[in-house]
């Protein structure tokens, strides 16, 4: 049987996590939330106190355990969906994807997932590295303004303090990180369609994709 595969590339902030979780919900697809397992990978690492900037530290990844119910992730068992949100891994998330020994397991993992569903995955590697041959690919974006503050009324909603100005200072810094790490950067696949979503609400976008993508069923 041949799945559908959607890939949902972008930035930080972009929106593109929710809209992916939506879109799901609507095609009734799974949903696989790529960076989730990045972040959480960065919370593993925190705990286990490693240099996040040694390479040969993050043996454990083989031995740890994912799994997506419901729209949260588990790590090991244990949902960790939103102790992977918190400030301190936000803010190590660039340096620990960087990594290709992380970068490598958590791709296959991803497209070993991807085989057996028809499925909604997004992240920043997507389109072009993860799932090359996907049905769909988008790429979302929003200027840092509008991200930052998307993140922020996000950070609130969520009990965490937050601070648009520092927001905009971290999403610049990660936009740069991603953008020109050495292994899978952030960039669009040449096949995907650009959606610009500073202007558009969530429910516009969503639209938008699934309105494409019924148009060819």
């Amino acid at each position: 049987m041949n799945y559908i595969q959607i890939a949902i590339d972008g930035p930080a902030g972009a929106g593109k996590s929710t809209i992916a979780k939506l879109i799901a919900d609507k095609l009734n697809y799974t949903h696989i939330d790529t960076g989730s397992m990045y972040r959480a990978i960065t919370l593993k690492a925190i705990i286990l106190n490693i240099d996040l900037a040694d390479e040969n530290s993050y043996g454990f990844v083989d031995d740890t355990t994912f799994k997506f119910i419901n729209n949260e992730i588990y790590m090991d068992g244990k949902n960790v969906s939103s102790e992977i949100r918190g400030n301190d891994v936000s803010n190590n998330v660039s340096l620990v994807s960087s990594h290709l020994y992380v970068r490598e397991r958590l791709v296959k993992a991803q497209y070993d997932m991807a085989q057996n569903f028809n499925i909604v995955m997004d992240g920043r590697d997507i389109g072009y590295n993860v799932l090359p041959d996907a049905t769909y690919k988008f790429f979302l974006t929003a200027s840092i303004e509008t991200r930052a503050k998307r993140r922020h009324m996000d950070n609130l909603n969520r009990g965490i303090k937050s601070d648009v100005e520092r927001l905009q200072k971290e999403i610049k810094r990660r936009d740069h990180l991603d953008q020109t790490r050495k292994h899978s950067p952030l960039k669009p696949a040449e096949d995907a369609e650009i959606i610009d979503t500073s202007d558009l609400s969530i429910d516009q976008v969503v639209n938008l994709i699934t309105g494409k993508i019924r148009e060819e069923f």
